[in-house]
């Protein structure tokens, strides 16, 4: 190295200047000193040069620079490795989540579309509800009015405006005053006051009759009775025509 060097020849020079010294009687000056003591703080300047650069010289760590290079572009990219790692782990569990949400959503859908109360038009089909309303309220007063004079007549009403259970439950309810209306000459009268559409689905429907009735005797003393009457009824429509095709009376 040039600093040893140095040292080197500064050593010489000293050991000659000794030996001079020594062979010569008395001190003479020379210009060597002059020159020696002059290099001196050059050498000493050439020295912290060459330590300087010497320390340029210096490996970088590399891997320190490497890794904040990293570090830098995950900053930049706003992504760690770890994070990247994570990334599809995540994604997985998004996908079966919204794959569970979606099953349910579809079952949810189907439920309300099996629900009565979703599948009923009552409200929203004015058309079919004034319809069904309108035959089942005659339907009504026809087939609960009953003249001993003219039996054919409710007989007629019967094959008419029922169905299915009606025709029995409707048999049940006015065997007793079918077997005494010629004695009594009974005359039964239905009007219906109120209606209204419970449900309407397609061609079925369910309604809420309100009705008056009178009860006349007309033997040998007329009399009359009065009574409210409230039930229930259900109807199917067949060939543009709605039938009462069960009686709810409300009784257990």
């Amino acid at each position: 190295m040039s600093t040893t060097r140095h040292l080197v020849n500064r050593q010489r020079r000293l050991a000659t200047v000794a030996a001079e010294r020594t062979a010569a009687p008395a001190p003479v000056s020379k210009p060597v000193d002059a020159e020696t003591v002059a290099e001196e703080p050059q050498d000493d300047a050439e020295e912290q040069k060459e330590a300087k650069k010497e320390a340029k010289k210096e490996p970088e760590k590399e891997p320190e620079k490497e890794s904040a290079q990293e570090e830098g572009k995950a900053s930049k990219s706003g992504r760690s490795p770890r994070l990247r790692v994570r990334l599809p782990a995540v994604l997985c569990v998004l996908t079966v989540l919204l794959g569970a949400f979606a099953a349910w959503a579809f079952t949810s859908a189907g439920s309300l579309r099996d629900d009565p109360s979703r599948r009923n038009t009552a409200l929203t089909d004015i058309g079919r509800t004034s319809e069904v309303k309108g035959q089942i309220t005659e339907a009504a007063g026809a087939v609960f009015s009953y003249d001993y004079a003219s039996p054919a007549k409710a007989d007629a009403a019967v094959k008419k405006y029922l169905t299915g259970a009606a025709v029995q439950q409707h048999t049940d309810m006015l065997a007793e005053v079918r077997a005494q209306a010629p004695k009594q000459k009974l005359v039964l009268t239905t009007t219906v006051t109120e209606s209204g559409v419970e449900l309407l689905d397609g061609d079925r429907a369910r309604l809420i009759i309100f009705a008056d009735q009178s009860n006349t005797r007309t033997g040998k003393s007329e009399e009359t009775t009065y009574a409210a009457a409230m039930f229930a009824v259900d109807a199917v429509r067949r060939g543009g025509t709605w039938r009462i095709s069960g009686i709810d009376t409300f009784t257990r």
